[in-house]
């Protein structure tokens, strides 16, 4: 009694103040603005700006004729003021789409956000899309200029209402308790769904079988459904949709149709309908394609041509014709389909048959706002369609349960008749080996000693004589390498360094001697080194034979890449003998005034090594050679054959007379690396 007494009171004072402006605080539950003396209206394009509003002059009475669509908004201004000496919280509601305010401040106007398509983070009241909280301080008085907005084509007459606090709190009560019990059913449906989907996700990757991905992907946008429904509730826990309404808004009748065309995947493979009728098969097919494409449809004209009455109209045929073909169809599987899962399709479609149905009978005539009916609460043809797609999931999910159980049972008789026949088999396998073993093992036993004999001591000659060759090759080589004319020159020089008291250059000679000697010992016991240890070994060798021959005498190295070289595998001491040859028999005796030698190391592509020298030639250097035969470069071809017998890689060895003018003037060697 004593709150209907300040009510009416709280109206008298309301009635009384609405002169000029209204008065917030004497607003006792709420006050509708539409057709209030004091509230003024305006039509306009929906892109026009507010300071262009600000100058405008064609205000009217605000009524039902104002409408919103896509095209037109609607532009709402009062006055209002807050006559006490306390700040005032007053709250706007509206439940339409886009709704804009602008609130005269002292240093211009704040302007607040909100609707059923404004994303959460772009909204005043993250918490209410259709209330926004207006702040007054204590006797300001304000200019107030609310924008509505819309991307609908048709006419929507929704008018903004002025609510107290008393009445706001009072109405987010009401709504919360209205909202509760479907919420809370649309949660359990939602974790409901995840758990399924997550055990199902496990099956996917573990087993690879095509009904696994076609059941994930069903109870998936069945998910994403929930999600599109809980975003026109007061709930806020995992309210993902209201993050991007609008497209949630457009998705949300595509989605229902994508799940239902992935479920008539999963029947197709779970039942293995073709192999029961092919004929039912292709028009179950036919149906899914059928729904993929209604889908698609609809997304892409809600995006380009977003009209409510067509939406309304396309979703009442497609239901119309989908729904009777798909009662014929499930008819079909009863009478041709013989699965032993068939029992748990019956019953589950059965139940997505009646909730999708009821569903749709509710919405469609309108059973949800019959007051005090049967399906008057909130969300009401949703909780039903949702209600019927549950007991279809767990009908579902029992099956797929049994399915592996059938699976296994299917495994086990198939493994004991497989043992039954591999044991017959054994049997007659040991009968005929007892009459055949006897003739054919004793002759094979033979062959095959025979054989084995034969081929072993074919590898052992082929071994022993290979083996014995190689090592005789390498003896020679490395005898020819260091030939006692070498060394004795080599000593008669430092003799020659120590008797003109040049101890300093004796030592480094004897150095580079002994560091030179040591070298090739130590790498006569290899079979092969790298071609940077071989370079190595020619630096040494080259600055002796420089300090023996004289300043007339002069070589160059030139390598691109010594980490390149370590690359590449040669026998130990293969350049040598090639350089030795080129210095004693091409430089030594010519008569030119400079005697050049140069050696080069290509790594560009492959390996390239270049010995080249401006010596006698081949031919004149043959002559000599008659009085004194080298056998250096013989038996290092000798040793590259061995060497491209045993190795995979292939070493080319050219050797190449350079003539000036007919005249000889040099050689030059070329060793090529081919993998």
């Amino acid at each position: 009694m004593k709150k209907a007494v300040i009510i009416g009171i709280f109206f008298i004072f309301n009635c009384l103040a609405i002169s000029g402006q209204i008065n917030a605080d004497t607003v006792a539950i709420k006050l509708d603005l539409i057709n209030h003396p004091e509230v003024k209206a305006l039509k306009t394009n929906s892109n026009v700006a507010f300071k262009t509003i600000l100058g405008s002059n064609n205000w009217k009475a605000y009524d039902s004729t104002f409408a919103v669509n896509s095209e037109t908004a609607v532009w709402i201004n009062f006055e209002i003021k807050n006559t006490s000496q306390d700040s005032l919280t007053t709250y706007l509601f509206y439940g339409g789409y886009y709704v804009d305010i602008y609130l005269e401040q002292e240093n211009g106007y704040e302007h607040y956000k909100n609707g059923y398509f404004r994303p959460v983070n772009q909204r005043s009241e993250p918490k209410s899309y259709y209330f926004t909280e207006l702040t007054l301080a204590a006797f300001q008085q304000a200019q107030c200029y609310i924008k509505l907005s819309s991307h609908s084509d048709k006419k929507n007459y929704t008018a903004p209402i002025l609510f107290s606090k008393l009445g706001y709190l009072e109405f987010m009560d009401t709504v919360k308790r209205a909202h509760s019990p479907p919420v809370a059913f649309i949660y359990v449906y939602l974790v409901s769904l995840c758990c399924i989907a997550l055990f199902t996700l496990v099956f996917c990757f573990r087993l690879k079988k095509q009904v696994y991905y076609y059941y994930f992907m069903y109870l998936f946008f069945q998910i994403v459904y929930a999600f599109l429904v809980l975003q026109s509730t007061p709930a806020t826990i995992v309210n993902l949709a209201q993050h991007f309404p609008h497209f949630s808004y457009l998705i949300a009748e595509s989605v229902q149709f994508i799940f239902i065309g992935f479920y008539i995947y999963f029947i197709l493979y779970l039942l293995s309908l073709k192999t029961f009728s092919l004929k039912l098969a292709k028009a179950l097919k036919i149906l899914a394609i059928v729904c993929f494409g209604y889908a698609l449809l609809w997304f892409g004209f809600n995006v380009f041509h977003f009209n409510s009455d067509v939406r309304r109209m396309a979703s009442i045929i497609i239901r119309i014709v989908v729904l009777p073909f798909n009662l014929f169809l499930f008819g079909w599987i009863i009478y041709k389909v013989k699965h032993p899962l068939l029992k748990y399709f019956v019953v589950g479609q059965s139940l997505f048959f009646v909730g999708s149905v009821l569903s749709s009978i509710v919405y469609y005539n309108g059973l949800h706002l019959v007051p005090n009916g049967i399906f008057n609460f909130w969300h009401s043809q949703n909780i039903i369609f949702m209600a019927g797609l549950l007991g279809e999931v767990l009908c579902f999910s029992i099956a797929l349960g049994e399915s592996m159980f059938l699976v296994q049972k299917e495994k086990e008789k198939t493994s004991q008749k497989l043992i039954e026949q591999l044991q017959q088999n054994q049997i007659m396998e040991s009968n005929m080996r007892k009459e055949l073993d006897k003739q054919i093992n004793q002759k094979t036993e033979e062959l095959i000693q025979l054989y084995s004999e034969i081929e072993k001591q074919k590898e052992e000659q082929f071994k022993k004589s290979f083996t014995e060759r190689l090592r005789n090759m390498e003896m020679l080589a490395l005898r020819s390498q260091m030939n006692p004319h070498f060394i004795f020159n080599s000593l008669n020089a430092l003799k020659s360094l120590v008797m003109q008291s040049r101890d300093e250059a004796a030592i480094n000679y004897l150095d580079d001697f002994s560091i030179l000697l040591r070298t090739i010992l130590q790498n006569s016991s290899k079979n092969i080194i790298t071609v940077e240890e071989e370079l190595e070994i020619l630096v040494l060798y080259l600055s002796l034979e420089k300090s023996r021959l004289g300043n007339n005498f002069s070589y160059h190295i030139q390598c691109n890449s010594r980490e390149a070289l370590s690359q590449y595998t040669i026998p130990p001491l293969l350049l040598q003998p090639f350089v030795e040859n080129a210095i004693w028999h091409g430089l030594h005796p010519s008569n030119k005034p400079q005697k050049n030698l140069s050696v080069i190391f290509d790594t560009s592509k492959q390996l390239k090594i270049i010995i080249e020298d401006n010596g006698i030639g081949r031919m004149e250097s043959g002559k000599a050679k008659k009085m004194h035969q080298p056998l250096g470069t013989n038996i290092t071809k000798e040793r590259l054959t061995l060497y491209n017998h045993i190795s995979h890689t292939q070493m080319q060895l050219n050797i190449l007379d350079l003539e000036e003018n007919g005249v000889p003037s040099g050689t030059r060697i070329t060793i090529t690396y081919i993998d």
